[in-house]
């Protein structure tokens, strides 16, 4: 495996932990070179320590205004890209909808978002092509009430994705989409004591992903608990979805 793909090269955006960083140790094994980004650089330089040489590093904030510019100078220095994945977001229950969690989700999982995964799609229309993979959620089919701004977000991160798609059918850039939605996954953001369902460990759904993203799959529910569970909620008429006592 490792020598098949010794020649290909990947930026990860939010590879300080979670999922963003497995996926990062996954590829770098494969024999990827790889940029790895993120807002904590003392996480980047340790994680560049534990894989090795082919990693390079660059503090990004996906929030700041000049965070496209600095992915753009990682994709330059990574050189001849054959994959983005974007792996930051944020998200929190907030049944009391607080301003500051509803706004800085807003935030991250939109305008970041945007901000990161168009700088990508131009870079690779502008190259001759390439793959865009990206974390959204299975909390973007349906809406909510426990966690308002993060399934909104996530709803528009998938239809981001998909409109991105048809632009580049359109238009024939060759830049292709993976829309990774997971279910609830071992992460720092769902370190906040409340009980969450049919949990998954990070390494797992991470070789989910990597499968999924080198078949160049379009789209994703990990695992196949969620794809039912997904199936069956898309049959509930909104006139009843919206009464269901959903809490967490």
């Amino acid at each position: 495996m490792a020598n098949k793909y010794k020649n290909r090269r990947a930026v990860i955006i939010g590879a300080t932990s979670g999922i963003g960083q497995e996926v990062a140790r996954l590829l770098y094994a494969d024999g990827w070179t790889i940029g790895i980004a993120g807002r904590r650089e003392e996480l980047l330089g340790k994680l560049k320590t534990e894989l090795g040489e082919r990693v390079i590093c660059k503090k990004i904030d996906i929030c700041a205004e000049d965070a496209d510019a600095l992915f753009l100078d990682l994709m330059q220095e990574v050189g001849d890209v054959d994959l983005v994945f974007h792996a930051s977001g944020v998200g929190k229950q907030n049944p009391t909808l607080e301003k500051d969690i509803e706004m800085r989700t807003m935030e991250t999982n939109v305008l970041g978002f945007t901000r990161i995964i168009t700088a990508a799609y131009r870079y690779f229309a502008e190259h001759g092509g390439g793959h865009i993979a990206a974390i959204s959620s299975i909390a973007g089919t349906k809406g909510l009430g426990a966690a308002p701004a993060y399934s909104a977000t996530k709803r528009f991160q998938n239809s981001y994705i998909q409109c991105l798609c048809q632009h580049s059918h359109i238009n024939k850039t060759g830049v292709t989409f993976t829309d990774i939605r997971p279910g609830f996954v071992k992460t720092d953001l769902l370190n906040d004591s409340k009980h969450y369902p049919m949990l998954m460990e990070v390494p797992y759904v991470a070789k989910k992903i990597v499968k999924a993203v080198y078949a160049k799959k379009r789209k994703l529910v990990v695992d196949w608990k969620y794809q039912i569970l997904v199936a069956a909620w898309k049959m509930i008429p909104d006139c009843v979805w919206e009464r269901l006592r959903i809490k967490n």
